[in-house]
């Protein structure tokens, strides 16, 4: 391997699946072997049956269902303001400066502080989880899009101007068809921080989810199911995270994303 070659795709998808068996093997042998207790870590072959027990007769599937919509709906809410409002900062600076210090201020407060807040004003229903994942989803995606859309190449805006483009037109032709992979990634690279917002909102005041599944097994010591847990939300956000960047690919071929 060389700096910055790339490896063809079958290479790539090999080297990523051997990753996987090297840390099962490396999770089996200290489960299995004795050297750490199952009480603080279940090995892998009981982590599957209870995972198996979980779908098939505890209703998991359901807690996994009501995770994905609300991941979905609150990042959805989000990007249909964020990328729009990104796009207005980042092609004009008054707008800029308007908002861009309360957006920087709002991106670094923690998502999770905000809950007994949501819970007093939303309760503890959906709303509350959606509105938790829309905070942290929001202004990371509004500060990002900005400043994709603000650094489009400047040669590009001029020779638009000198062929008589308006400024709405360089907006619509020039700065949002430049910028538009740069954002679909970035749509991608935080729809990958929702998951992490949903198990938050889940852990408090959730009977679906599988955060609530979580924090049930956490109170029975039960590591396999939390384990189980958590690599479910692992599974389903790599699914989503490669479905995102081939679709990303296929839109945008002339980008290397």
């Amino acid at each position: 391997m060389k700096p910055l070659r790339e490896v063809s795709p079958g290479q790539r998808t090999a080297l990523g699946i051997l990753f996987f068996v090297l840390f099962f093997a490396v999770w089996g042998v200290a489960t299995l072997g004795g050297f750490v207790p199952k009480t603080f870590l279940a090995d892998p072959i009981l982590m599957f049956k209870s995972g198996w027990v979980l779908l098939t007769e505890q209703g998991f599937a359901r807690d996994i269902g009501f995770t994905i919509w609300r991941v979905l709906g609150g990042f959805i809410l989000a990007a249909l303001i964020a990328v729009p409002l990104g796009v207005a900062m980042g092609a004009y600076k008054g707008i800029e400066a308007f908002f861009e210090p309360f957006v920087s201020f709002a991106r670094c407060l923690p998502a999770s502080a905000f809950i007994p807040l949501l819970i007093l004003w939303a309760g503890i229903g959906e709303a509350q989880k959606l509105w938790l994942i829309f905070i942290g989803s929001f202004f990371q995606l509004v500060l990002m899009i900005a400043m994709q859309v603000g650094g489009t190449r400047r040669d590009l805006v001029e020779a638009a101007y000198t062929l008589g483009a308006s400024d709405f037109g360089i907006v619509k032709r020039v700065l949002i068809p430049a910028a538009a992979p740069q954002i679909a990634e970035t749509l991608r690279l935080v729809l990958g921080w929702a998951w992490t917002y949903v198990i938050v909102a889940e852990l408090i005041g959730a009977s679906e989810g599988i955060g609530h599944m979580i924090t049930d097994s956490q109170a029975l010591l039960a590591t396999d199911q939390i384990i189980f847990g958590i690599i479910t939300i692992g599974v389903i956000g790599l699914v989503s995270d490669v479905a995102f960047k081939r679709a990303n690919r296929a839109m945008f071929r002339w980008a290397a994303l």
